[in-house]
């Protein structure tokens, strides 16, 4: 069953050597990622997953020993998911990114593996997987990434969209009270539409969530570049 659960954002930004002289503007949001992943490890969990939005041809399970990178940012800076065997497909960013988090927390308290997700992906089949993922150990430990909506500012990836704030501030107050109920209410249609990376692996966890009774604690909520970055642990 699942024991506890950290939240986080997926920019490659939040690897200093990728934001370079910008690194300064996300140092509250890494401090905030490390202390989610903290919480995991004190939940003494028998496996982490780690879950995070992907593109097509990087969906689908990563095993322990995947490796991935930042070379398509510019950075020559590698991770690897744990221990094992190198896999055959490289991690997608938002694996990357949380590969990174763990090497920065030094991971070692449990095997991980890592699972890219779609974001057409329907709610049904969010709540499937993520009771697939809770019913794969008895302590189950998920590391979630996923940005909220990407039309924040005029100069936001998905330029001004006003149904964004109103979008982001329902998923913060999900995200830190752990109310499955709200998460899985997030309308995909609108998502999409938002740009929102982290629908799917936040309605991932709402699923591996709903018999685990876990409450959320809210660690950082901002839209730094004009896109919805929150962090929360769930325990």
């Amino acid at each position: 069953m699942l024991v506890a659960a950290a939240v986080c954002p997926c920019p490659p930004l939040l690897v200093p050597e990728v934001a370079a002289g910008a690194a300064g503007e996300l140092d509250a949001a890494r401090t905030a990622c490390s202390d989610a992943v903290g919480l995991l490890a004190a939940s003494r969990p028998d496996r982490l997953y780690v879950v995070g939005p992907a593109d097509e041809n990087a969906r689908g399970p990563f095993p322990a020993g995947s490796a991935g990178g930042f070379a398509g940012f510019g950075v020559d800076r590698s991770v690897r998911l744990g221990d094992g065997p190198a896999g055959e497909r490289p991690l997608p960013p938002s694996l990357a990114v949380a590969t990174w988090l763990l090497e920065r927390t030094r991971w070692a308290d449990a095997p991980v593996e890592g699972l890219g997700v779609g974001q057409p992906l329907e709610t049904e089949r969010c709540v499937a997987t993520g009771r697939e993922l809770a019913a794969a150990a008895d302590r189950v430990a998920l590391l979630v990434m996923g940005d909220g909506s990407a039309c924040r500012t005029l100069k936001a990836p998905g330029y001004l969209d006003e149904r964004a704030a109103a979008f982001d501030a329902e998923a913060a107050r999900a995200l830190g009270a752990a109310d499955v109920d709200a998460l899985l209410a997030l309308d995909p249609d609108l998502a999409y539409e938002l740009k929102v990376a982290g629908r799917a692996p936040w309605q991932v966890l709402a699923g591996a969530a709903q018999d685990a009774a876990l409450e959320g604690r809210l660690l950082y909520e901002d839209a730094p570049y004009g896109v919805g970055y929150f962090v929360a642990a769930w325990s």
